[in-house]
């Protein structure tokens, strides 16, 4: 995608204010899937857009446009210009401390083998096999799978001389077995079912796509027969797969800067985290360590550069259970004088970025799995979220799983479904009682966080090792 000549329509209509920066966005994506043996229809979707945003005195606005010439740009800049006017008399705060672009750079995703080196008949014949593999029994009673791409070109130009060049590159596989036994219906989901990584067709190995579909399937029937999992305070052993949801709403959401200072409470509520806490407060166990990465090449948010073009870095969020730091980027840190991270990020070329979690992600510890579950005298093992539910301030949570084992002095015992467990934010980390190593470590993450008026759905990066927590509420389907 050549930007060039889109650029220079812009310049011949650019106002003359005191700064102003154009961000260009191209996607696409696509998406094949299989579903009973059926080839379902193939999504296609593109769209190229640009977005405005102007200083000018004390006014501060944006616009968007698709119109990506002389007099679509001309009707933006006209449509910015007077919500400017607008905003210098309402502004939070001074438009001329709104931070702007420093630095010129590039990012591009890491690529070993693109998602065109194999064609469309050889990728529909891959998913036609898993579903072979999932359809094991007649207590199969639905089965799919699916293969995705999106690629994500942006440029951001400014009137200082800054360019901002990033190419973002996912592949989103996965498949899931339904099993139904008279009034008993259990789902199996696996493949990398529900989340991405950035990077090509190589990272299909990585997801286990297609090598455990047969397994997923077997789990589903097994399931079905399954005793509910027990009700009862327990310790609780959290695979990677859970853990990345446990991340993205007890920590992830509560820390982003712009929830704290009030924006989201209409929309998606606020926290019960408030900047006194930075320093000092304890939110989790000495085992807690919690890092924004945006280096972590296959996760889903790495990046070189937020949307609001500050360079990303890797930092402590939480270091041994003490709060450090916030999640807000340039915008916010100016306006609550605290510091935060790179992360104002933008679903899209018609939305303003906004404080969004990209990678968040939980350290390693030194445990091996054979030593988590040796730790837990009386507990369950939950595996891949199946539902959640948690408070506006993201505090009370209720999470349950596709999967559960119960584990029962030190070993798995057997096999339960249904299994749920709840808490408190407050309180669930710093019971926080074993930490897996580099060998339970998993990278995932979700395409689909919704957060903004009007909404923004971006993709959010979580790795995580295994965890064991105590003294959890746990609870079965019934």
């Amino acid at each position: 995608m050549n930007f060039a000549n889109i650029i220079n329509k812009f310049k011949q209509v650019a106002p003359k204010v005191d700064f102003w920066s154009l961000r260009l966005v191209f996607e696409r994506s696509e998406m094949l899937s299989v579903r009973e043996n059926v080839v379902q229809p193939p999504h296609f979707n593109q769209s190229l857009g640009a977005h405005i945003t102007l200083i000018d005195g004390d006014g501060f606005a944006y616009a968007a446009t698709s119109e990506l010439n002389k007099n679509g740009f001309a009707r933006a800049v006209e449509q910015a210009m007077a919500w400017s006017k607008l905003s210098a008399q309402h502004g939070i705060m001074k438009a001329a401390d709104i931070p702007r672009p420093q630095q010129s750079g590039h990012y591009q995703s890491q690529v070993v083998q693109p998602w065109q080196s194999t064609n469309m008949g050889e990728k529909i014949d891959m998913l036609q096999d898993v579903n072979r593999a999932l359809k094991i029994d007649d207590g199969i009673v639905d089965w799919q799978a699916m293969l995705g791409r999106r690629e994500t070109l942006s440029l951001l130009v400014t009137s200082d001389g800054i360019e901002i060049e990033q190419q973002f590159y996912y592949v989103m596989p996965g498949f899931e077995a339904v099993a139904n036994k008279g009034s008993q219906t259990q789902r199996r989901t696996g493949g990398g079912w529900g989340t991405a990584r950035q990077g090509g067709l190589e990272l299909l190995a990585g997801f286990q796509f297609p090598g455990t579909a047969h397994q997923v399937a077997e789990e589903a029937i097994a399931l079905v027969d399954a005793p509910d999992c027990p009700t009862k305070t327990a310790s609780l052993l959290l695979m990677p797969s859970q853990m990345m949801l446990q991340i993205h709403e007890s920590i992830g959401h509560p820390l982003e800067l712009d929830r704290i200072l009030g924006d989201e409470r209409n929309y998606a509520g606020t926290s019960f985290v408030y900047p006194e806490m930075l320093g000092n407060y304890q939110y989790g166990s000495e085992l807690l360590n919690i890092t924004f990465d945006p280096g972590m090449a296959t996760e889903m948010a790495s990046y070189g550069f937020d949307d609001e073009g500050t360079p990303a870095e890797r930092t402590y969020i939480i270091r041994n259970g003490i709060l450090e730091r916030l999640l807000g980027g340039a915008t916010s840190q100016v306006r609550s004088e605290l510091s935060g991270v790179a992360n104002a990020r933008a679903c899209s070329w018609n939305r303003p970025p906004i404080d969004r979690m990209a990678n968040l992600n939980l350290e390693p510890g030194e445990s091996t799995m054979d030593e988590l579950i040796s730790s837990v005298e009386d507990g369950v093992l939950m595996d891949t979220n199946s539902s959640w539910s948690i408070d506006d301030s993201r505090n009370k949570f209720q999470f349950g799983c596709e999967l559960g084992r119960i584990i029962k002095d030190g070993e798995i015992k057997g096999l339960v479904k249904n299994p749920n467990y709840r808490g408190i934010s407050a309180n669930f980390w710093r019971n926080l009682a074993g930490v897996g190593n580099e060998s339970t470590f998993e990278v995932w993450g979700t395409p689909n966080c919704g957060k903004g008026e009007p909404n923004q759905m971006v993709h959010v990066g979580h790795a995580s090792p295994a965890c064991v927590f105590h003294n959890v509420e746990i609870f079965g389907g019934d």
